[in-house]
């Protein structure tokens, strides 16, 4: 099982985490050869096999006022279990805090966020966009 990490979006200890996949021309085409960004306005979301540091996934989100964004994603051999605890950390994470959350949805992962209650926003050939509103008490 996946443990999901939290971590800065300029943290060094993400950069030592993900570089080796960022910069692996493999998962680049993953995300359809759009290069991943992060800065001081990102958080990211990191999942680790429970035996080892071994990175098995990771879902930046960018905070923007009111939104938090889920964009340029990544797991490993498309696991539904690790796509579902990063989601739902990202979830817990925000909707407490009262914000919106989007996604810019790869089409082969749409199924995975319907399931957690977003909504279609738009749809274009490769992606799917998706919004969250969090529930009012």
């Amino acid at each position: 099982m996946a443990v999901v990490v939290k971590m800065a979006g300029t943290s060094p200890e993400l950069y030592s985490s993900i570089a080796p996949l960022v910069m692996n021309p493999e998962i680049i085409k993953y995300n359809h050869n759009y290069p991943f960004k992060t800065s001081e306005s990102f958080v990211w979301f990191v999942a680790f096999a429970d035996e080892d540091s071994h990175v098995l996934g990771f879902f930046p989100v960018e905070i923007r006022n009111k939104s938090a964004i889920i964009n340029n994603y990544y797991v490993a051999e498309d696991k539904e279990d690790v796509f579902l605890r990063l989601l739902e950390a990202v979830i817990n994470e925000f909707l407490n805090a009262g914000k919106v959350l989007e996604a810019v949805v790869q089409k082969a992962h749409e199924s995975y966020f319907l399931a957690q209650g977003f909504e279609i926003q738009r749809a274009w050939s490769l992606y799917v966009k998706m919004k969250r509103k969090y529930e009012e008490e």
